[in-house]
C-alpha cells in the first residue's frame, strides 16, 4: 500500500468508523489547590470558575496586550483542574503559572511524561468508549478520563497503561496526518500553525469558544475587548479551496497586494487541496487569491461539499 493509499484508508476510518491517535506528547499539567479556579480564571480568556466538575472549557492565555502565548484545553475532574496545550507552549504555559500562583493556595503538578492520551476520532468513537454530553465533558472510570471531543473522544490515563490501553480498545491506530485533514476540514485552528504570537483570539475565530466577554479581569483583556467591542480585526481565519496542493508558507495575494500566507496544507480525499491561512480582511469568501501561481478560493471555515 503506497503512502496516499495509507493515508486514505485511515481517512476513511475517521470520517466513517473510528481511529485511534496517540498523542501522549501533548503537554500537561494539573492544578490543584482550593484556589486553583480563582487563580487560573484571571489568567486565562474563559470563565474557569463557572466550571462544575465534569465539564471543561477552551482557553487561550495572552501577552498584556492581548497576542496569544498559547492555547489550552481545561477540564473540571473534581479533584483538580487538568490542563493541556501544544507541546511547544507548554513551558510558557508552566511559567506563566509558577510566576503568578505566588501567595496563591495553588500547586501545580507536571503530567506530561506521567499520562498518555489517546484521541478517539470517527462518528463511532462514543460506541467505544461511552461518554455524554457537549465537548469537554469529562468523566473518571477505572483510572481512566474519558473526554468529549469535537471529532470523537480523548482517553487519559497513566503513561504505563497507554500500550495496553490502546490494545484494549480493539480500534486501528491510524497517523496523524489523516487527523489532521479532518482537523483542517472542521475549521479548527492549531497553535504554531495555524495562529501563532502575534494573533488576537478574534483574529482566529477564538472568540465564541475561547473568550468570555462577562467573566472580569484577565491578561490581555483589555486589548481583546476593545476589539470585540469597538474595532475590526485585521485579519481573519479563513478556508482556501486551492486548484492544486500548495505548500505552508506559500504567499498570498490579491491582485498585486499580498494579504498572508498559506498556514496547514492538506489533500482531503472528500475536498481536494485545502488549507487554512489568516487573510486580511480585504479577502473576503468568494476572492480567489493567488497562491504562487495556484488559485485559492476564500471560504469561511468549516469546509461543506
Amino acid at each position: 500500500m503506497t503512502t496516499t493509499d495509507a493515508l486514505a484508508a485511515d481517512y476513511g476510518l475517521l470520517t466513517r468508523e473510528v481511529g485511534v491517535v496517540d498523542r501522549s506528547e501533548r503537554g500537561k499539567l494539573a492544578l490543584t489547590g482550593p484556589e486553583r479556579k480563582p487563580f487560573l480564571h484571571g489568567q486565562v480568556t474563559n470563565d474557569v470558575e463557572g466550571l462544575v466538575p465534569g465539564t471543561g472549557c477552551y482557553a487561550a492565555f495572552l501577552t498584556a496586550k492581548g497576542k496569544m502565548q498559547g492555547d489550552l484545553r481545561i477540564l473540571d475532574t473534581g479533584d483538580e483542574l487538568w490542563l493541556d496545550t501544544e507541546r511547544s507552549t507548554l513551558q510558557g504555559l508552566f511559567t506563566m503559572i509558577h510566576r503568578y500562583k505566588v501567595g496563591a493556595r495553588v500547586e501545580l503538578q507536571k503530567r506530561t511524561l506521567q499520562q498518555g492520551l489517546l484521541s478517539l476520532i470517527g462518528p463511532a468513537a462514543r460506541d467505544v468508549a461511552p461518554i455524554d454530553g457537549p465537548e469537554h465533558a469529562n468523566r473518571l472510570a477505572d483510572g481512566i478520563l474519558y473526554v468529549a471531543t469535537d471529532t470523537g473522544v480523548d482517553l487519559v490515563c497513566d503513561a504505563a497503561r497507554t500500550e495496553e490501553l490502546k490494545r484494549s480498545l480493539g480500534v486501528p491506530e491510524v497517523s496523524e496526518a489523516a487527523a489532521e485533514i479532518v482537523r483542517v476540514e472542521h475549521g479548527r485552528p492549531r497553535f504554531g500553525l495555524d495562529m501563532g504570537e502575534t494573533t488576537i483570539p478574534q483574529e482566529a475565530g477564538l472568540n465564541d469558544r475561547a473568550v468570555s466577554f462577562t467573566k472580569g479581569c484577565y491578561v490581555g483583556q483589555e486589548t481583546v475587548a476593545r476589539l470585540h467591542y469597538r474595532g475590526k480585526p485585521n485579519r481573519h481565519l479563513r478556508g482556501l479551496r486551492l486548484g492544486a496542493p500548495v505548500a505552508a508558507g506559500t504567499e498570498l495575494r490579491l491582485g498585486e497586494k499580498p494579504v498572508g500566507t498559506v498556514a496547514t496544507s492538506v489533500v482531503s480525499p472528500a475536498f481536494g487541496p485545502i488549507a487554512l491561512a489568516l487573510v486580511r480582511r480585504e479577502a473576503q469568501p468568494g476572492d480567489v487569491l493567488d497562491a504562487g501561481g495556484i488559485s485559492a478560493t476564500v471560504v469561511e471555515p468549516p469546509f461543506a461539499a
